[in-house]
C-alpha cells in the first residue's frame, strides 16, 4: 500500500465540505509522517477520530489529520474554516476544546518542525 492510499481518503470516502490541501499531499506523497510530537494519522484513523469527535463535539464539524503524542491534542480541518488547522483538545469539555488556529496548513508544519527541533 501507498502512502497515498494509507493517508488519503477518496473523494467519497471523506466528507463532502473537504478537499486535501495542497501541502498535506505533498508531505504524505514524500512519506513525512512524523514530526515527533505530531504524527500524521492514516486515512482509517482519521474517519474513526472524526466521528467520536462529532459525539463529543456535536456543533462542529471536523476532518483530523495529526495527533500528539504526548496529550490529547489533534490537529484537524473544520467544516467553514477553509484551509485553517484548528488544534483540538479532544476530551475537553464543549465549548473548550479549540486550543489554537492556524491560518494555513503550512503554518502548522512550520510550528511542527520547531517542536520536532525542541522534542527531546
Amino acid at each position: 500500500m501507498t502512502n497515498e492510499e494509507a493517508y488519503l481518503l477518496a473523494a467519497g470516502k471523506r466528507p463532502d465540505w473537504f478537499v486535501y490541501p495542497n501541502g498535506f499531499a505533498r508531505m504524505v506523497r514524500q512519506g513525512i509522517l512524523d514530526l515527533m510530537p505530531w504524527h500524521l494519522m492514516e486515512a482509517k484513523a482519521a474517519r474513526e477520530k472524526a466521528r467520536a469527535l462529532a459525539g463529543r463535539y456535536p456543533s462542529r464539524e471536523l476532518f483530523p489529520f495529526a495527533y500528539r503524542q504526548d496529550n490529547d491534542d489533534i490537529a484537524c480541518w473544520g467544516k467553514g474554516h477553509g484551509e485553517q488547522v484548528l488544534i483540538i483538545h479532544d476530551f475537553a469539555s464543549p465549548g473548550f476544546e479549540l486550543e489554537r488556529v492556524f491560518p494555513t496548513f503550512w503554518d502548522w508544519f512550520r510550528e511542527a518542525v520547531e517542536e520536532t527541533i525542541q522534542w527531546e
